[in-house]
């Protein structure tokens, strides 16, 4: 099999990226039974479109059957949808009012950044600071979430959303690296 990327950093970086992502997944999967579907339900929806975002990454950089746009469209369309789902729509109930705002003002902007760069047709032509502003955003968004956890007393949950927190931050990751890539190969 071919992959799509050459340098052995680039494809380091993103074997990574889909590892850890790969291993988070399992444990809310994991987490998902042991606490029961009807407390943590929407846990799995958002597993699902996580795993498709790893499903196309895996098919992009093996280069099967996904072009640049079905990848740039599918995977802005999952993201954008747990955005929605976890942090705007079911937006947990967080212990302070300011973290809770805060995050409800990046987790919009997020979404509407995604959808003004990604949604666009000329995505190839972004800078790279353009690409990685996403995954900043969720980071930040990322953070917010641990911030309020660690200020909350500890309970048998506690790891569990630890983890849950971090998965769409490595995901995007790995989506953004790939199109960085793809927007180098476009520009020469």
């Amino acid at each position: 099999m071919e992959t799509r990327f050459k340098k052995k950093a680039k494809v380091f970086d993103i074997c990574i990226t889909a590892v850890a992502a790969v291993l988070s997944v399992g444990i809310m999967i994991y987490g998902v039974f042991h606490f029961g579907i009807e407390n943590t339900w929407p846990e799995l929806v958002l597993n699902l479109f996580y795993i498709a975002c790893l499903v196309m990454m895996w098919m992009y950089f093996f280069n099967i059957r996904i072009t640049s746009e079905q990848f740039n469209y599918w995977t802005s369309v999952c993201v954008g949808m747990t955005i929605l789902l976890r942090d705007i729509l079911f937006l947990p109930p967080l212990a302070y009012y300011s973290i809770h705002l805060l995050c409800l003002f990046f987790s919009v902007y997020l979404l509407l950044t995604l959808t003004y760069f990604y949604a666009r047709k000329e995505w190839k032509s972004y800078s790279k600071f353009n690409l990685w502003t996403i995954f900043i955003i969720d980071v930040i968004i990322a953070s917010l979430y641990n911030l309020d956890i660690y200020l909350e007393p500890q309970d048998q949950y506690t790891d569990f959303m630890l983890t849950e927190i971090w998965i769409r931050p490595t995901i995007t990751y790995g989506i953004v690296a790939c199109f960085v890539t793809e927007s180098k190969r476009t520009s020469k």
